[in-house]
């Protein structure tokens, strides 16, 4: 279970809770094994994941390969199938897979579209936090914390919005909901500090990286611990985000009280220094 789970990019616990059965769930489709389309809550599934990877190498934008058919998914397919000379009407059943078979992307590690998207958009945007839209999350006991990063994150000028929910897809709805430019979720743990990023399905989120990697920067520092390299993972929160995002774990929880006006500057230097190494992502 727990190597199941670290492919997977979820907690690893060695405990088969909704998360994980979920996605064990998920792993057991394979293209071709029902047809796929827009439906609500949106089909999941291994089998959409290879879709989507397909899709994108070819150039069709069926947005991060994430394993979830969204409208990004339904408009990709949809197009492809205008391409190919297919009837449009935006399901992937046998016809569709057959097609993508036949154009199979010929570069051996293709660069999907999504990503392509992903880094153009950061690199042409503005070199400040100021008018940013940063959504600041806690799943509980870090309140206090949160409010600080929010306030220190408004001094840049940025537009920061705090969320207290316990739930992590209902925190990346309501980031989706309000054009988040980026998601920065805290979190406690018993000690150390750790920063997570979207990535399954060999696939990442380059935006979300670049970020961890400032905040493993900043962070660690101030706890006196020291910086580890971020982990790609797929949470519901990291997965189901539209934009780049984190979750940071940290400890003690004491070291939290004590010292969150520093880690709340400490926050707000490495989503500045983000900003301004875009060109990097």
């Amino acid at each position: 279970m727990r190597s199941f789970q670290e492919r997977r990019g979820l907690r690893i616990d060695g405990i088969c809770g909704p998360q994980t059965w979920g996605s064990l769930v998920e792993a057991g489709y394979q293209p071709g094994d029902r047809l796929l389309y827009h439906t609500s809550p949106p089909l999941r599934g291994d089998d959409v994941a290879e879709l989507q990877r397909r899709l994108g190498a070819l150039g069709f934008d069926a947005g991060r390969v994430d394993g979830i058919f969204g409208e990004d998914s339904q408009r990709a397919v949809l197009e492809f199938q205008r391409n190919a000379g297919l009837t449009g009407d935006a399901v992937c059943g046998p016809a569709t897979l057959a097609a993508l078979a036949r154009v199979a992307a010929r570069s051996e590690d293709p660069i999907p579209v999504a990503d392509v998207r992903e880094r153009e958009t950061l690199r042409r945007s503005p070199r400040t936090l100021h008018g940013r839209r940063v959504v600041v999350g806690q799943t509980g006991g870090l309140d206090a914390l949160t409010d600080a990063v929010v306030r220190a994150l408004a001094d840049t000028g940025a537009l920061a919005i705090p969320l207290h929910h316990p739930d992590g897809s209902a925190q990346a709805q309501e980031a989706n909901g309000v054009g988040a430019d980026l998601y920065l979720g805290l979190a406690a743990a018993e000690t150390g500090c750790s920063t997570a990023y979207y990535a399954a399905h060999d696939f990442e989120s380059s935006g979300g990286r670049r970020l961890a990697e400032c905040i493993q920067e900043e962070v660690p520092v101030v706890l006196g611990i020291d910086r580890r390299q971020p982990s790609g993972m797929a949470i519901p929160v990291l997965r189901e985000t539209r934009m780049p995002a984190v979750v940071c774990e940290m400890g003690p929880p004491s070291a939290l009280v004590n010292r969150g006006a520093e880690l709340a500057f400490a926050f707000s230097r490495a989503l500045a220094h983000w900003v301004e190494v875009l060109d990097d992502v």
